[in-house]
């Protein structure tokens, strides 16, 4: 009774899984706008498979007009950040290898580690906090065994929208699905290459060295966004001098535009002094969802990255929110405010 039982549950996840990937087709197919050029020559095959009723049971006729008729027509769906769909893709190939039984798997499996890897150093996002069990569980062998479709598609639920928060400097290597082809062995010598590797592991360096520092004078003035001095900048400089080179200090002030916005954006903001920093701006005012969101977003920002150019709250995540911008999404309410706000916190991480 109990195997039936487990048999019975695991066809249920199948169905469940079936059925919402499904939905979730189907939803970018009636997004479709048939008055849109590209569209409507496809019009007819648009429409029929808008139709939930053409998902119940796909032939092999379906599946063959979904793939040259439909596939690859504009969507209208709302825009969502890339990574996400990076991350979507490379979990749809996961699930495709565990059901075919690929020798791909462990590739794959190895990338679903190593952003769950990157998504631990993020913990101080309330977002990543959340789902920190389960990044921990990917990172070990023992979640891996017997990892079924229906498992995979949770994992693509619950963190396609925390991987926008690794740096952009590590989202090409942990998102690269590339087939190795080998030939002849060639000595190289790359040093461009090793220049880059060498500053990332001492950027990994510097910031888990901070973290155990986080008390240093000058690092709680940037965690608690206190403007620092000239000694603050001097003292954080050789902090990491004796971390890292003077080569790879000075490449830290040019990239970072200062020492101080590189050490901020290790340790991020504290969150009560994300909130602090926006309280001229929303303060008082009884906020809508989409308001609260917007403002949730800008702190969970700040907390993970010390810092925001005014100019990415016209970008993805915060158009998910507000497409037209603050302006639209906050009406009646100045946006210079919140953008010598932001200029604020960045000029405090300065001297």
């Amino acid at each position: 009774m109990q195997t039936l039982d487990k048999c019975n549950t695991a066809e249920a996840r199948d169905a469940e899984l079936r059925h919402d990937t499904a939905e979730r087709l189907r939803t970018e197919v009636a997004a479709m706008n048939v008055d849109n050029f590209v569209v409507r020559p496809k019009r007819q095959f648009v429409e029929r498979y808008a139709a939930p009723e053409a998902w119940q049971v796909l032939t092999d006729d379906a599946r063959r007009e979904l793939a040259t008729e439909v596939a690859g027509l504009p969507s209208e769906l709302d825009a969502e950040p890339e990574e996400a769909k990076r991350f979507d893709l490379l979990l749809l190939r996961l699930q495709l290898a565990v059901l075919n039984v690929e020798p791909s798997f462990e590739r794959l499996r190895d990338q679903v580690k190593e952003i769950a890897g990157a998504l631990e150093e993020k913990a101080a996002i309330p977002m990543v906090h959340k789902e920190l069990a389960l990044i921990h569980d990917l990172q070990g062998d023992e979640w891996w065994q017997d990892a079924t479709a229906p498992m995979l598609e949770q994992v693509r639920k619950r963190l396609r929208m925390l991987v926008q928060f690794i740096e952009k400097t590590r989202r090409s290597p942990v998102f690269t699905d590339v087939e190795d082809e080998l030939g002849a062995a060639e000595l190289m010598d790359l040093p461009a290459f090793a220049g880059a590797a060498g500053f990332e592991r001492f950027r990994e360096k510097a910031r888990a060295f901070l973290r155990e520092h986080e008390n240093h004078p000058a690092v709680h003035k940037l965690r608690t966004n206190v403007p620092l001095t000239a000694n603050d900048l001097a003292d954080l400089e050789a902090l990491l001098t004796g971390i890292g080179s003077p080569e790879l200090v000075e490449k830290a002030k040019t990239e970072s535009h200062g020492l101080g916005l590189f050490v901020r954006s290790l340790v991020g903001l504290d969150r009560e002094a994300a909130k602090a920093a926006l309280s001229g701006f929303v303060g008082g005012k009884a906020l809508t969802a989409n308001q609260i969101e917007f403002v949730n977003l800008l702190v969970e920002h700040l907390t993970a990255r010390g810092a925001l150019d005014a100019g990415v709250l016209y970008e993805s995540p915060f158009t998910d929110v507000a497409p037209q911008g603050p302006d639209d999404l906050f009406p009646g309410t100045p946006v210079a405010p919140l953008v010598e706000a932001l200029e604020r916190v960045r000029a405090n991480a300065t001297a």
